[in-house]
């Protein structure tokens, strides 16, 4: 299955596959079993955070798992809490302690809480934890581009990825356009839009019955077309099967179109725009 799932290499050289396990609400034994089920089905991009509190499980899956550590690639995520330069440094250990792994493959800043007007100084700390061999990649998560920018400016190092929410209903399409003229890749959460109306929308089902496979895989298709990694969410090992199996069928444009044109100014699921919404 591996084999099958392309990859994208961030703006350090890092290579990652196109799809991902979600991991939010993934705990204790049951989310052990269900990432350590991803791992072995195929899954090698694991999204976590430290306010997910799951970072024990997803390194207990890793340490469970069929595949050698260093085939995995393995995120988290910092807290708002802790973007104060020193704060972040001890959060970023702490990740590792807590997943008892040696290193993050990649680590992002979970949201850039602007009013707290920390995220630079987060950054820093983020930059110097590669240096010292904690992180592989960094980036960020609901940066927007004036965030980027001055990350870049401040510090000289731009992030390798950008996750931000990106779902039919809310298609970031500028976002996305700057990403890509600033060589940011694009990561999509919430990809199936928390399984909302997304689901049940008449236009994507009347696309998935024209290529016989389900809604989930026709909006993931949607997310790896327009050259994001999504990293849809799943503990069934049925439907986490179903949403790698998305490689042996492509949309033409008109249904892109078609996708893209159920995008809508109020989007977003519960309304967190990153000017203002903070996360601690």
């Amino acid at each position: 299955m591996m084999n099958q799932v392309p990859e994208i290499t961030l703006n350090d050289g890092l290579t990652l596959p196109v799809i991902g396990l979600g991991t939010y609400k993934l705990k204790g034994s049951m989310g052990v079993n269900a990432i350590t089920n991803a791992i072995n089905i195929g899954y090698r991009l694991i999204d976590s955070a430290y306010n997910y509190e799951n970072e024990g499980t997803v390194g207990e899956a890793v340490r469970r798992s069929s595949v050698p550590r260093q085939d995995l690639l393995i995120t988290s995520k910092l807290p708002g809490r802790y973007q104060s330069y020193e704060l972040a440094i001890t959060a970023i250990q702490e990740s590792l302690y807590r997943a008892h792994l040696d290193y993050y493959d990649l680590y992002l800043i979970h949201w850039p809480n602007p009013k707290q007007d920390k995220y630079v100084e987060a950054w820093q700390a983020l930059i110097d934890a590669k240096k010292w061999g904690f992180i592989r990649s960094i980036g960020v998560c609901n940066f927007l581009p004036e965030h980027l920018e001055r990350l870049e400016k401040e510090t000289g190092v731009k992030p390798s990825i950008n996750q931000i929410e990106l779902h039919p209903f809310f298609n970031q399409e500028q976002q996305r356009k700057y990403h890509q003229e600033h060589h940011i890749i694009t990561e999509s959460w919430s990809p199936l839009g928390r399984a909302n109306a997304v689901l049940e929308n008449e236009t994507i089902k009347e696309i998935a019955n024209r290529h016989q496979k389900t809604v989930s895989q026709i909006i993931l298709r949607w997310h790896y077309q327009l050259g994001a990694i999504s990293i849809p969410k799943s503990a069934s090992p049925e439907r986490q099967l179903e949403n790698l199996s998305i490689f042996d069928f492509s949309l033409d444009e008109s249904e892109m179109k078609m996708i893209n044109g159920l995008t809508r100014p109020d989007g977003r699921l519960q309304n967190q725009d990153p000017a203002i919404y903070e996360e601690f």
